[in-house]
């Protein structure tokens, strides 16, 4: 089979550092063309794959300081994609709903898989406009807030076995992966270890979005002994980081869409302490590959708990049910049933009610 898949150009494939969507991309273009098929992955000229890559910017966006304006490469990027639409049978968008002006008018068979969250109330009028796209959810929860769009499945997310090594004892400390900002929630993650009275380590990137949020909230807190603060790591740290962890913790306050990270931590055999957001339900087994808490208090006794599940019990459940290889037949379903499907029609313009209101509401007048 022909495939596209289009990446977000923020971060290389897979990133250097920090990055979920573009991650999943990687190990998902990778199986692809392990099992044969004919892949062109569109993103930065900085990523690595052995599929056909197509670059529109030298550099991912959120490393290279020299672009001003970072729309620019994302519009050349939909111009090449759409400029080759004719040669794949299916062409899988990363891209949120950037393209959809352009492939809501294609033939082509394509499909989307939407990474972010989807309650906010400016997607609503959006999506009632593009309700017809192809799209894919990677939880159930994030489906949730717009339930009456064109979903054809939901797909977790999926690793390579050999990603991450398992380890077989239990570590000493908590691990806090990801990035520092309100809705990660960092600061509980921070009290939780005060209350077991355990270290924890911080890995975390700060976008310059957060850093603000960082200096008036978190700084202060990092200077506690039990905190070790060691920074943004990259992916060859990551098995070691949580693998040689008691527990991931994962103490999130707002709907996440799926958490990469979770399940990074079970491929290493290590346990999950996390809130019931979003996808979190979803993820983790409850007593077999971690806990999920609504409480400092319920955390702190779930990480005691945590160290006494058995590490090979983790891996095995994550090896059973978020394998990159099962990802890929998921995804492979959905191509299938798009291309037997009927035949994508060119979808018409459609007048949104909402500016249908504001512009007979007002009186024209020229001079």
């Amino acid at each position: 089979m022909k495939i596209a898949q289009v990446s977000p150009l923020f971060e290389s494939v897979p990133p250097k550092l920090y990055g979920g969507t573009e991650r999943v991309v990687s190990y998902l273009t990778e199986e692809l063309v392990r099992q044969g098929h004919d892949v062109t992955l569109f993103a930065s000229g900085d990523s690595v794959t052995r599929a056909r890559l197509v670059a529109t910017t030298d550099h991912a966006l959120r490393l290279d300081e020299g672009c001003r304006d970072r729309l620019a490469p994302q519009m050349l990027q939909l111009h090449a994609v759409f400029g080759e639409a004719h040669r794949f049978d299916v062409i899988h968008f990363h891209v949120d709903y950037l393209h959809f002006p352009f492939s809501a008018r294609q033939s082509v068979p394509h499909v989307t898989t939407l990474h972010g969250r989807l309650d906010l109330p400016d997607l609503v009028p959006l999506y009632r406009v593009f309700d017809e796209v192809p799209v894919v959810s990677i939880s159930d929860a994030q489906r949730a807030p717009l339930p009456w769009i064109n979903w054809q499945a939901t797909i977790h997310h999926g690793l390579p076995l050999d990603r991450h090594r398992p380890t077989a004892e239990s570590g000493k400390y908590l691990a806090f992966l990801g990035r520092i900002s309100p809705e990660k929630r960092v600061d509980r993650a921070i009290e939780i270890a005060r209350r077991a009275g355990l270290p924890l380590k911080i890995a975390a990137k700060i976008d310059a979005a957060d850093r603000e949020y960082h200096e008036a909230h978190i700084a202060r807190l990092l200077d506690d002994p039990l905190v070790e603060y060691v920074g943004e790591i990259g992916e060859d740290e990551k098995s070691a980081f949580l693998g040689n962890a008691l527990a991931l913790l994962f103490p999130v306050d707002w709907p996440e869409p799926f958490g990469l990270v979770m399940i990074e931590a079970m491929a290493c055999g290590t346990p999950v302490v996390a809130w019931p957001c979003g996808s979190v339900p979803e993820v983790v087994d409850e007593g077999v590959t971690g806990f999920v808490v609504t409480s400092i208090e319920a955390a702190a006794r779930a990480v005691e708990r945590a160290a006494a599940l058995p590490r090979s019990g983790v891996r095995a459940r994550f090896e059973e049910r978020f394998s990159v290889a099962r990802m890929a037949r998921d995804y492979m379903r959905v191509y299938e049933q798009l291309m037997e499907g009927p035949a994508l029609q060119a979808l018409p313009f459609k007048e949104g009610a909402r500016w249908k209101t504001l512009f007979a509401s007002k009186t024209i007048t020229t001079s």
